[in-house]
C-alpha cells in the first residue's frame, strides 16, 4: 500500500487532521512518509496550507503542494477565476508515483469531496485514484447526515472499481449525540467498509508532540495504530 488517497465526504470533516494522524502513525511505525496536496485553495502564497499543517502535526513528512489558488472554491473554479493553470488527475498521479519511489507511504489529500472538479474537463480525485490503482480512505463526519454522503462516496468508488480502504471519523465529539453513536454501527453497514478510526474533536489543537504520541491510538492496525473499532462501538453504544 505505497499510495493511499484520502478524501472527505465534504468540506470541514477533518480530512487534513486525519491525514496528519495517518502520517504520524506511519512515522511512529518506522515508515517514511510523503504527503501530496493536489490543490490548495483559499490560502495566500504567504500562508501555511494543509500540507504545512500535516508537517506541523506529524513531523518529518515530505510535503508537496501541486497548486495553490487564493479563493476558497473548488479547484477548477478557483483556477479559472485566478487565471491559472488547473491541476489534472494525470499530474496528481504522476507526482504521487514519483514520491512512492522515494517513500514507504504516500498520502494524497484531495480538496473537499471525491468528485470536486480539478479542471475544466471534469477531472477529479477519483480519476487520480483510478490512475494510481490506489485505495481510498474516506473521512466522514460523525453525526446526522453522514450516512448518506459516506454511502454515496463509497458507491462511487466501487462503481469505478476503486478499493475503499475504510472510514475514519474526522472529529468525534466529546459528548456524542444519539445519531453519532448509532453511526458507529451504521457507517460500516451502509458502506461495506471497515471503520478504521475516530479522531477526537479538537485533535489539531494538541501540541505536536502530544498529537504524535496520541495519533496511533485513534487509528486501527490497518493504519499502523492500536484503535479497536469494536471496543469503541461497545463503549459508545446507545
Amino acid at each position: 500500500m505505497p499510495v493511499v488517497v484520502i478524501t472527505g465526504t465534504g468540506t470541514e470533516v477533518g480530512k487534513t487532521v486525519t491525514t496528519a494522524a495517518v502520517a504520524a502513525a506511519a512515522l511512529a511505525a518506522g515508515r517514511s512518509v510523503a504527503v501530496l496536496k493536489a490543490a490548495q485553495t483559499g490560502v495566500r502564497p504567504d500562508q501555511p496550507g494543509d500540507a504545512d499543517e500535516v508537517v506541523r502535526l506529524a513531523g518529518a513528512v515530505t510535503a508537496t503542494e501541486l497548486a495553490r489558488y487564493p479563493e476558497p472554491l473548488a479547484p477548477a473554479t478557483a483556477a479559472r477565476r485566478a487565471g491559472r493553470a488547473p491541476v489534472h488527475p494525470q499530474e496528481i498521479a504522476e507526482a504521487a508515483a514519483k514520491l512512492a519511489t522515494e517513500h514507504d507511504l504516500v498520502l494524497v489529500e484531495g480538496a473537499g469531496g471525491l468528485l470536486v472538479r480539478f479542471d475544466a474537463a471534469g477531472g477529479t480525485l477519483a480519476d487520480a485514484a483510478e490512475l494510481l490503482a490506489a485505495p481510498v480512505l474516506v473521512v466522514a463526519s460523525a453525526g446526522l447526515g453522514t450516512l448518506n454522503t459516506t454511502e454515496l462516496t463509497a458507491r462511487e468508488l466501487r462503481a469505478r472499481r476503486i478499493d475503499v480502504l475504510g472510514i475514519v471519523i474526522g472529529s468525534w465529539p466529546d459528548a456524542p449525540d444519539l445519531a453519532s453513536r448509532c453511526n458507529l454501527a451504521d457507517l460500516p453497514d451502509v458502506t461495506g467498509a471497515p471503520l478504521l478510526g475516530a479522531l477526537p474533536a479538537g485533535a489539531a489543537a494538541l501540541p505536536p508532540a502530544g498529537f504524535r504520541t496520541a495519533a496511533p491510538h485513534w487509528l486501527a492496525p490497518r493504519l499502523d495504530g492500536t484503535w479497536d473499532a469494536e471496543a469503541f462501538r461497545t463503549r459508545e453504544a446507545p
